[in-house]
């Protein structure tokens, strides 16, 4: 028996071709255009210039009333109440002479003139017309105590005179913290306090990932970025952008001989995490263009390109062309 008759498989040059796949009837048919297609292609562009100034203030709204509700509201309340317990004058009918409890109106005591109020407590009178001035009289709260608290509040918690005196207080508190976390036993009683919270279940993921960007945003030593460059990462052919932050290890340039750089590959949308390769400098392409423009282009994913130049063309060209040899 030949060689021929003894192999189970078929010849494979034997076998018919198979028709070619038609991918072309998978994908979606294309619409003719509209006679409507230029007016909401202007519509899209029109938002796409509108947006970014409008999501920028909004974000800013966000953040100020975010502030005002969760820092300023609270200590201005606490301001408040302290006011209201150092100077609130509010009688109540027992405490008045016992020919003064007659239900009037208005009492004079030593001199000074109190208001009968819902529930048959007294405030001064200067406090009424005071908030009758300001207000209005059906704006009055009838309580002797809504009525002083708004008082407090009108005469001595204006707008202009509160908030620079809160500012400099957050700004006192943050840099008493600052110190006391600086100090050891700062550093124990936070880590332990650090501990306990992130020891939560739910509490652990966030405040991990909101540990991440506030560092990143806030650290004191900031990470610094010599040049933005283009490294086939994370196999060839796949270029992406790095951010070279020094030379690397001494240990690794005298192993291969060549100059290894420290390049840090921020990932999209987030740029704030990433990935910190070690390259060497002939495999990079020094893209020519700012730290803000690579930034810029990580965060709107590819969206927001740094305007092309010659240079950046052909020495990309090279490079691919040099490592497909």
């Amino acid at each position: 028996m030949s060689h021929d008759d003894t192999n189970p498989l078929p010849d494979i040059e034997a076998r018919q071709p198979r028709p070619e796949l038609n991918v072309e009837q998978f994908l979606p048919k294309k619409r003719p255009p509209g006679p409507l297609d230029p007016f909401w292609k202007a519509v899209w562009r029109g938002a796409a210039t509108v947006l970014p100034p409008l999501l920028t203030v909004v974000i800013i709204i966000w953040v100020a009333a975010t502030i005002d509700a969760y820092i300023f509201s609270p200590l201005k309340k606490g301001i408040q109440n302290a006011i209201f317990v150092a100077t609130a004058d509010i009688r109540s009918a027992q405490s008045l002479p016992p020919s003064l409890r007659n239900d009037a109106r208005e009492v004079v005591v030593n001199g000074k003139t109190f208001v009968r109020m819902r529930g048959g407590k007294y405030i001064p009178k200067e406090v009424i017309e005071y908030l009758r001035e300001q207000v209005g009289e059906e704006e009055i709260p009838p309580q002797a105590v809504d009525a002083y608290q708004l008082y407090i509040e009108l005469r001595y918690l204006k707008p202009h005179l509160v908030l620079p005196f809160l500012i400099a207080l957050l700004i006192l508190v943050l840099y008493l913290l600052g110190k006391f976390v600086t100090a050891r036993m700062g550093r124990l009683v936070w880590s332990q306090f650090e501990a306990l919270f992130v020891s939560l279940p739910f509490v652990r993921s966030v405040y991990g990932a909101v540990k991440q960007v506030s560092d990143f945003l806030l650290a004191q030593r900031s990470m610094e970025f010599s040049r933005v460059v283009a490294v086939e990462w994370p196999r060839r052919g796949i270029w992406s952008i790095g951010l070279v932050t020094s030379e690397s290890f001494d240990q690794l340039r005298k192993k291969t001989g060549r100059v290894i750089l420290t390049v840090f590959i921020p990932t999209s949308p987030a740029p704030m995490t990433g990935f910190t390769v070690n390259v060497p400098e002939e495999d990079t392409v020094d893209l020519g263009i700012s730290i803000d423009q690579a930034i810029q282009f990580i965060v709107s994913c590819g969206v927001v390109v740094p305007p092309p130049s010659s240079s950046q063309s052909v020495d990309l060209a090279a490079a691919s062309a040099a490592h497909n040899e």
